[in-house]
């Protein structure tokens, strides 16, 4: 079943009616959990197996604690994490990827790796466009 319809159907076949452009799709804010930049570092960090917070917190340079735990919870809630709480004195609480999230995890790494490979031409783009913006002021 797709998420904006009631039919099964390809990704493919979504794009095609359009239903994935549908201002009202709720996969959209799925899409935006998932591809935010704390979603992508957080689901790149839990591959590589479970973490407390602060363990991802450390790995993930640069993210508040108010934002990844807001990523951890919107991941949990659309089913990529597993939060498990154990009952001790201080709280120790572990994250872990679903079998969804690992799913999930490996398409956003092998993106992320697109990207870090491609940087360095990324970055001749970006400046050749820079310095040809200047020039024609």
């Amino acid at each position: 079943m797709s998420a904006c319809s009631d039919q099964p159907a390809s990704l493919a076949s979504a794009l095609q009616r359009g239903a994935l452009f549908a201002a009202n799709c709720p996969s959209r804010t799925v899409f935006k959990h998932v591809t935010s930049l704390w979603g992508v570092l957080v689901l790149i960090v839990l591959l590589a197996g479970t973490h407390r917070f602060s363990e991802i917190r450390r790995k993930v340079n640069g993210v508040s604690e108010k934002m990844l735990a807001q990523t951890l919870q919107n991941l949990e809630a659309d089913g990529f994490v597993l939060r498990k709480v154990y009952p001790v004195v201080p709280p120790h609480v572990e994250y872990t990827l679903t079998a969804l999230g690992e799913e999930t995890a490996r398409h956003v790494y092998a993106l992320a790796e697109l990207i870090e490979r491609s940087y360095p031409q990324i970055a001749a783009l970006q400046n050749a466009q820079q310095a040809g913006a200047s020039a024609s002021r």
